[in-house]
């Protein structure tokens, strides 16, 4: 069984700055592919981010350019760093860790963003 931890979420100004974490334990079977997904109030979950075991990595357009991806397999981390933050990135942040026998979530940590 696998478990994931999610922290850093809070409240922001636009403009302003976030860092992601998410710590995996637990069965953690590799390869695998570890992302970050968001809900909005109202709106279905989507793809923020994803990254491989081999760090191959993609983006929603929404984000590129403003959010970078990364992870530690050492540690069993990934994380999320997040720029230049827009009110419309306000959603539950949730921690994603997909492997062919298994795809698993954090409880998901909210972000708020001001404009």
């Amino acid at each position: 069984q696998v478990r994931l931890v999610e922290s850093g979420g809070g409240l922001v100004q636009a403009g302003g700055s976030l860092r992601l974490s998410c710590a995996a334990s637990g069965d953690i079977f590799r390869p695998n592919a570890m992302g970050w997904y968001r809900q909005a109030p109202g709106k279905q979950r989507e793809l923020v981010a994803r990254i491989t075991s081999g760090d191959s990595t993609n983006y929603s357009d929404s984000v590129k350019g403003r959010f970078t991806i990364s992870r530690d397999n050492a540690k069993n981390m990934v994380y999320l760093q997040m720029n230049s933050l827009k009110p419309e990135d306000t959603a539950v942040y949730y921690c994603n860790l997909r492997t062919i026998r298994s795809e698993n979530w954090g409880q998901g940590t909210q972000v708020t963003v001001s404009s």
